[in-house]
């Protein structure tokens, strides 16, 4: 964690904005033919996603963040507490349930991002990849003849997600998702 000036951003950068960490998402450089010049930035918060903008006055010192995106299988949940376990060191470690993007997308033995604060060494947020393919749980039975007008209908996934989905899906089938949506993507066969 170190002060970078505002002459250094560059897309992608994590910086420090009032207590909170976000991502620069685009920035302009501006000069009003009154006054100094200054940055006008769109930032996409880190932890929080909330989207904010931001001016900045040219040359003025912010606190950049390093952080790391990282795969990690997601192993179990106790309590609160999910445990993830790095890929190549096998080492465990728990990430509070508040931390946890999209929790109810993730199952057991499936490979997650966590993102960490270098620096800090500290668990920022772990969230389950943008797309998945995921096993139906549960769903009420398509009747024949019901598919022709289209239309949707609620099913669990096995991870414990509702989501809607074609009328002519069945329990036990496996489907893609986009898990940022929460939308159903398509039907996955089996060659």
């Amino acid at each position: 964690m170190g002060k970078v000036s505002t002459s250094n951003f560059r897309t992608g950068m994590v910086i420090e904005v009032e207590n909170d960490l976000y991502s620069i998402v685009d920035y302009q450089h501006v000069k009003p033919g009154k006054g100094g010049a200054f940055l006008r930035t769109k930032l996409k918060g880190v932890v929080n996603e909330k989207n904010i903008e931001k001016k900045f006055r040219s040359g003025e010192d912010v606190i950049e963040v390093r952080v790391e995106h990282q795969p990690y299988q997601f192993l179990y949940r106790e309590g609160n507490l999910y445990y993830f376990m790095h890929q190549e060191t096998y080492e465990q470690f728990p990430v509070e349930e508040e931390r946890i993007n999209k929790a109810e997308f993730i199952a057991e033995g499936q490979v997650c991002t966590v993102v960490i604060d270098v620096d800090n060494d500290k668990v920022l947020y772990a969230h389950p990849p943008d797309q998945l393919v995921a096993k139906v749980a549960d769903t009420r039975p398509g009747i024949k003849g019901d598919t022709a007008q289209g239309g949707d209908k609620p099913a669990t996934l096995e991870s414990g997600a509702t989501i809607q989905v074609p009328l002519f899906i069945d329990k036990g089938e496996e489907i893609k998702v986009d898990t940022r949506t929460s939308e159903y993507i398509e039907r996955v066969t089996s060659n």
